[in-house]
Formats: C-alpha cells, structure tokens, sequence
C-alpha cells in the first residue's frame, strides 16, 4: 500500500545506502545489501517495504537501451498549444503514441515539453505529423539529442 500524503520522508544514512545500491542495481540481493550496509537481510527487507509504502522508491524496473533495439534518435519537441484547456486531451491522445516516453506540462514558451524516441529522421517525421494533427496542438518545435551526457538519478 502507498502512502499517499504529501508529507515528506526522513532518510538516515541507512536507507540511502540502500537506495544508492538499488538505483545502481534494482536487482541486488538483500544478503548483498545487508553485507555491505551492515544490518540483516531482514532489517534491509522490511526498510525497503517502507520506503515502498512512503511511496520513496516507486518502481524496480529494468530499461531498455533504445538505441540497442533500432531507436537511434532521441528528440525533443515543444508542442503549442492553442489553449491550455486543451491540454488533457492531448495528452490522451500523446498516450497513445508508443515513442512519446515522456511529456510535462510546462512554463514558458510550450505547453508540453515531450522526449520521443525514433528509428531515424523518417520515423521522426512520421511522428510529428501525428502530433501537428491532433486537436489543439498550433505548432511544434523540435531538438535532436547528439549525445546524452549525464544520464542519473537524484541522489539524496
């Protein structure tokens, strides 16, 4: 069950140990953890429930490196809006959209802000003009990523 008030959760130098070695790795074992961080696998298990249920670590998944399965191009894009109350419907429709893997809504020039994964410029292509189709959206503005250089989680 997670926790869901906006209160914020106290971390000692424990938990962060954890946390450090599950963002390194999600699938390091309790028995690596409770070595290392020096309390017992039962300890390292019920403190990762709680960080769990404070909703501090939210998921345990693996990624995939999109470059390894044919996405080569990371863009970019800023959609216009025509007005902010469009903004729920286009998101819907953005979710259907597998190569959108991210979208904010954001300050200053753009409405929503996406990160969108491509085989190549043709594929790009083919994904803005679904996204100049939808309803609301006036413009888009798009910025091709040549290199990801920090690539890390927050560290607490």
């Amino acid at each position: 069950m997670k926790n869901t008030n906006n209160s914020v959760y106290h971390l000692d130098a424990t938990d962060k140990e954890i946390i450090y070695m599950l963002m390194d790795n999600a699938k390091t074992s309790l028995a690596h953890i409770s070595k290392n961080v020096g309390i017992s696998t039962t300890a390292v298990h019920q403190r990762i429930k709680k960080l769990e249920q404070a909703g501090v670590i939210e998921n345990s998944v693996s990624y995939l490196n999109p470059k390894k399965i044919g996405y080569k191009v990371v863009s970019y894009i800023g959609v216009f809006l025509e007005k902010p109350s469009h903004y729920p419907d286009a998101v819907k429709a953005m979710e259907e959209i597998n190569e959108i893997v991210e979208a904010h809504y954001t300050t200053g020039n753009y409405t929503i802000f996406l990160k969108v994964l491509c085989k190549d410029n043709d594929h790009l292509m083919e994904i803005l003009n679904q996204l100049q189709k939808l309803k609301g959206v006036i413009r888009t503005e798009t910025f091709i990523s040549l290199d990801q250089s920090i690539n890390r989680q927050l560290k607490v």
